[in-house]
């Protein structure tokens, strides 16, 4: 084929190729009626931090943060909203911790904006340090969680994902004072 040939099969492929359509797709989705529940992190179970004695860094062991959950979501006609979520994290070893592995629980609750837990759920996720190793990071990542609608015009601004460590009393106590201790 000479070079003017080429050119000209070139020049007249995407003539060809714009007059191709597909009819009826029948993988189309369509768009959801409103926007997606907020997903966030519980401000006062966003950190975990153990402490074992005095509120020095010190005696600090092992903690967690939650960096930012993300979710992406789909709903129309009369389905259910399906979102998945991805979870950002990182866990820290301080100078109190003990051992190289650490059991972290937090929970993922579905909530009725401004009134009632529609569901609630434990994980426990498991962080192994590595020698010498500090800082741990990680991305959870959750498929299909699944909020039924009362109505098919029930937009997801009606829900919140909100995700957050469980806690004990003092480490609750802890995170509501305000005060801070982060491995570096």
């Amino acid at each position: 084929m000479s070079p003017s040939r080429n050119f000209l099969v070139l020049a007249v492929l995407p003539l060809v190729l714009a007059g191709c359509k597909t009819v009826g797709n029948v993988f189309e989705e369509k768009q959801n009626i409103g926007p997606c529940p907020a997903a966030l992190v519980l401000w006062d179970a966003a950190r975990k931090v153990e402490i074992h004695g005095s509120e020095k860094y010190e005696n600090v062991g092992f903690t967690g943060e939650l960096l930012g959950v993300r979710s992406l979501c789909k709903y129309f006609g009369d389905r259910p909203l399906t979102a998945d979520l991805k979870i950002d994290m990182a866990f820290g070893r301080g100078p109190a911790a003990e051992g190289d592995t650490k059991e972290y629980q937090y929970f993922i609750s579905v909530v009725r904006k401004d009134m009632a837990v529609i569901d609630k759920q434990v994980f426990t996720t498991t962080v192994r340090f590595k020698r010498g190793e500090q800082i741990v990071q990680r991305t959870e990542k959750f498929g299909k969680i699944t909020i039924p609608r009362a109505k098919d015009n029930t937009s997801g601004t009606n829900f919140e994902i909100i995700v957050g460590f469980e806690l004990t009393p003092a480490e609750l106590a802890f995170a509501r004072s305000g005060k801070r201790f982060r491995i570096n």
